[in-house]
C-alpha cells in the first residue's frame, strides 16, 4: 500500500509571504488523517513547520504517519526551507518518539501560567489582537525575588517605560530576526516594547506580543525578557515578568507563555519560581 499527501485545500500565501497548506493523508487514494505545513517568519530562508498531523485510529502503527511526515519534509524543501519546527505537546508522547525516530532534536520548551483577571491596575494592554505568528526565543536570567512586586517601588530607582521609536528602531536592528518578526516595526499589531532604565541608562528590556499556537489558540506572549549581565541577581528580570503578567491582566488576558532554550538552567529556575509550567516541546531538524 502507498501513503501519499493530497492537498486538501489552496495553497494560501499571507502578506509577509509566509505559505501554508493543508493535506490528506492517504492509502491508495483513501483518506486516512491530516496534515498542514507552513512557513514561518525568519530571517534568511524560510522556517518550516509541520502541524496537525493525524491518523485514523484504524491504520495506526503501520508506519502512516512517519511517511505522511516525511512527505511533508518534501513539500517544505520544494518551498525552500532549510530546517523545520515542530511543537509538541508535553503529554504527546507517541508524536515525541516519532520525531526522534526523524531526526528532530529538542531546540526548545514552551512554558505557561495562569495570570488570572485583572486586578483594577491601570498598566496598558496589547494595542489589537492581531501580531507577529512566527517563532523566537524568549529567555532571562534568573533572578532574586523583587519584594517590591510589581507596583511598589523599582529597586535600585529602576523604571519600566514604553521604548521611544528611536529606541525601538536601533533595537530592531540590531537582530535581524526581530525585523522579520516585526514587518511594521514597533507599530506592527499587538506589540508592546518596554525597557528597565535607571539613571538614563537601559539594564533591560521587554517585548510581549501575541503568538498562534499549534492547536489554534492565540495568546499573549513574551518574545523576549532580557537584563544586562552586569545587573543580573537584583530581581531586575523577576520585576519585568511581572510587569508583563500585569500587561496581560489588565488587558483581560487570562494566560501568559513564553519560550526558553532548554540548556538555559538560571532562566528555567527564575520561570519556575514564578508558575510557569510545560506546555510544548519544540524540536528542529535541519534539511540536507
Amino acid at each position: 500500500m502507498t501513503t501519499t499527501l493530497r492537498p486538501s485545500g489552496p495553497l494560501q500565501q499571507a502578506d509577509d509571504g509566509t505559505l501554508a497548506r493543508s493535506y490528506e493523508v492517504c492509502v491508495n487514494s483513501r483518506p486516512v488523517g491530516t496534515v498542514r505545513v507552513a512557513t514561518l517568519p525568519a530571517p534568511g530562508r524560510p522556517l518550516g513547520t509541520i502541524s496537525d498531523l493525524r491518523v485514523d485510529e484504524a491504520d495506526r502503527g503501520r508506519g502512516r504517519g512517519t511517511v505522511a511526515a516525511l512527505a511533508a519534509e518534501e513539500v517544505l524543501r520544494g518551498w525552500r526551507c532549510e530546517r523545520i519546527r515542530v511543537s509538541v505537546p508535553v503529554d504527546a508522547h507517541a508524536a515525541r518518539r516519532l520525531a526522534g525516530a526523524l531526526g528532530y532534536v529538542e531546540t526548545g520548551h514552551v512554558l505557561a501560567k495562569d495570570v488570572g483577571p485583572a486586578e483594577g491596575a491601570d498598566g496598558a494592554g496589547p494595542a489589537e489582537d492581531t501580531g507577529p505568528t512566527g517563532l523566537t526565543e524568549g529567555a532571562g536570567p534568573a533572578e532574586r525575588a523583587d519584594p517590591a512586586g510589581p507596583d511598589g517601588p523599582a529597586p535600585g530607582g529602576v523604571e519600566i517605560r514604553a521604548m521611544t521609536d528611536a529606541e525601538a528602531a536601533a533595537w530592531i536592528t540590531a537582530e535581524p530576526g526581530r525585523a522579520a518578526l516585526l514587518p511594521d516595526g514597533p507599530a506592527t499589531g499587538g506589540t508592546l516594547l518596554h525597557v528597565a532604565v535607571r539613571g538614563g541608562t537601559r539594564i533591560g528590556h521587554l517585548w510581549t506580543g501575541w503568538r498562534d499556537l499549534p492547536t489554534g489558540e492565540r495568546v499573549p506572549y513574551v518574545w523576549e525578557v532580557a537584563v544586562a549581565e552586569a545587573e543580573r541577581g537584583r530581581g531586575h528580570g523577576r520585576r519585568l515578568m511581572r510587569f508583563a503578567e500585569r500587561v496581560v491582566r489588565d488587558a483581560g488576558g487570562a494566560r501568559l507563555v513564553l519560550r526558553v532554550d532548554p540548556g538555559n538552567a538560571p532562566a528555567r529556575a527564575l520561570y519556575a519560581s514564578l508558575g510557569y509550567r510545560p506546555l510544548l516541546t519544540d524540536l528542529e531538524k535541519t534539511l540536507y
